[in-house]
């Protein structure tokens, strides 16, 4: 009975299938990599064909697929896409032939890695007899710790053909005893992915460390585990998978290295771009917009937030339904126009469009309640003032310390995801309402800026805006400019204003950070040792009566109450 020979069988004449069939009989001894006469007949039939032909084989030395490709690569049967488990090995190997003289290229390498091979060979050929052999295996261990290389494989100087110095059973029994006493990586408690960082960009290698330090801060709101980063400066990022197809190939070896099962770009992909990583890598992928629209959706709890986050969501996939273009939207058909009507791919879209079009309007109505609601505040004659800055810098602790309130506070970004007020009374009895707001984030992914509309919006309403920034982080002034951006792009820049440097107690260059607060007139606070509050609400309060009070009240949220 014909055994089946796997890959690009079309235009093979019978003879060459019947000899690519017959390599099915031929056996390994255990201790050689390869038979004699199997590697013989590979590499006749190989140079004749003009293509590439593999075979897999197991430890008993039995050929248990045979494959043909093309001149330049080889295409492995669906084997199963990972290990069988923890600490063993797949149980084949795969030898195949090369017909230009090179040895192991990345697509064996990923192979081996990815699937987890007892060894991957290759023969090549010298006047279409075998003449060097390649060979490459996993590395388990260094010293019985986890190896975290880039390449987690080695590859063997090449041998002369047989190459009979080379004890494969051996060889193979020791990797997986190896694999056997591998430790287990220790994992992050409660991760739901464990991922790779990757920014491709002009920009250096510090600033890229910075973005990517951001990202790996994302990731952990996000309950993501993060196991390793990948720079590439380039001018601009490749067309269809962002990275360029080489530096891609790493990267999915550096993630079967170390587990991960996602890979976060630190910038925007387009949907080609997501698309074609998708496909080339076979990996969840995310971008940072999609990564901070996903912790939104997890930690949005009121319905305002919750219909901003899902309108953010249906706006930024509804490009990335991919599928027929628009021109074919509908196919016209016969007399009367007639057709098959819709794809499933335009009901969907039609969909999306509907409910966008349905949620914007519920937008326009909790819009048009708030400013309703501030009409009565400003006849009420309370002062306010709004808490302003960068994602997790402080600003509900700081809240909590001004009010001694017990509003929800964790070292997470975007830990606050809608306003919250709270009334305080200040050193010299003036009242002031004081307002929590999301936390800003540089490059914010214009699908979200709806999501910001009611922090502008106290921002505008309130007469003090008090800046908060978090005075231990590296990178203090570069996330005092995006704020300040955020704020002159919507008119506020020459809004009353303070500079609260807080997170004091965590300094560790006091210098700096005393030189800003007396360039800026700023003050500093602890929310930890309550440093510097006294201080803050005098100074707020100073402002406030300073010029000449704009009308102001409680706000409308229904988390404002009086203080105790």
């Amino acid at each position: 009975m014909a055994r089946k020979i796997f890959g690009n069988t079309d235009g093979l004449a019978a003879l060459e299938l019947e000899g690519l069939e017959k390599l099915y009989t031929y056996q390994t001894p255990p201790e050689r990599i390869v038979g004699d006469t199997l590697g013989q007949r590979m590499c006749a039939l190989a140079h004749t064909m003009a293509r590439q032909v593999g075979v897999l084989i197991d430890r008993r030395g039995q050929v248990t697929h045979v494959i043909v490709g093309d001149g330049n690569e080889i295409f492995l049967p669906d084997v199963g896409r990972l290990r069988t488990s923890k600490g063993r090995l797949r149980g084949v190997r795969l030898v195949h032939v090369h017909l230009k003289g090179e040895g192991l290229n990345d697509d064996d390498l990923t192979d081996l890695a990815r699937l987890g091979l007892d060894l991957v060979c290759a023969l090549t050929l010298q006047m279409g007899r075998p003449f060097q052999v390649h060979i490459g295996h996993i590395i388990p261990t260094r010293e019985g710790e986890i190896v975290h290389d880039v390449r987690p494989f080695e590859v063997l100087e090449p041998l002369m053909w047989p190459a009979t110095a080379f004890a494969a059973d051996l060889i193979i029994r020791d990797l997986e005893t190896q694999l056997s006493r591998v430790r287990p990586r220790a994992k992050m408690v409660g991760a739901r992915e464990s991922a790779l960082l990757i920014h491709v960009g002009p920009e250096s290698q510090l600033e890229a460390d910075d973005r990517l330090d951001e990202l790996a801060e994302l990731a952990r709101t996000a309950r993501v585990e993060v196991l390793g980063r990948v720079t590439q400066r380039r001018r601009q990022p490749d067309r269809d998978t962002a990275l360029g197809s080489g530096r891609l190939k790493e990267v999915v070896l550096e993630a079967m290295a170390t587990d991960a099962s996602v890979l976060i770009f630190d910038h925007e992909l387009s949907p080609s771009q997501m698309r074609g990583v998708a496909r080339e890598t076979e990996m969840k992928v995310l971008d940072r917009t999609q990564l901070i629209l996903d912790i939104f959706a997890s930690r949005a709890s009121s319905r305002d937030g919750k219909i901003k986050v899902e309108l953010a969501q249906l706006k930024y996939n509804l490009p990335r339904l991919s599928g027929r273009s628009d021109a074919l939207s509908r196919l016209a058909g016969g007399i009367g126009g007639v057709g098959p009507g819709e794809t499933k791919l335009e009901v969907d879209r039609r969909r999306a469009r509907d409910r966008i079009h349905k949620l914007e309007q519920a937008l326009k109505r909790m819009t048009q309640n708030r400013a309703t609601r501030r009409g009565r505040r400003q006849r009420n004659g309370v002062a306010t003032a709004c808490l302003l800055g960068y994602t997790n810098v402080g600003k509900s602790s700081l809240l909590n310390a001004l009010c001694k309130s017990q509003i929800f506070t964790e070292n997470l970004l975007f830990a606050t995801l809608a306003p919250t007020s709270r009334r305080i009374r200040l050193p010299e009895g003036l009242d002031c309402v004081v307002t929590d707001t999301v936390g800003f984030i540089r490059d914010l992914p214009k699908e979200l800026v709806g999501a910001f509309e009611a922090t502008l919006e106290e921002a505008m309403e309130a007469e003090v805006l008090l800046l908060v920034a978090d005075a231990s982080h590296p990178q203090l002034e570069a996330q005092l400019q995006s704020v300040e951006r955020i704020l002159h792009d919507h008119g506020l820049n020459e809004h009353p204003h303070l500079l609260v440097l807080n997170k004091i107690d965590a300094v560790t260059d006091f210098a700096t950070v005393r030189e800003l607060a007396q360039h800026r007139n700023a003050i500093s606070t602890s929310t930890l040792d309550r440093r510097g509050i006294l201080d803050l609400m005098e100074a707020l309060e100073e402002l406030l009566q300073a010029p000449p009070r704009r009308i102001g009240g409680p706000p409308e949220t229904e988390t404002w109450s009086p203080r105790d």
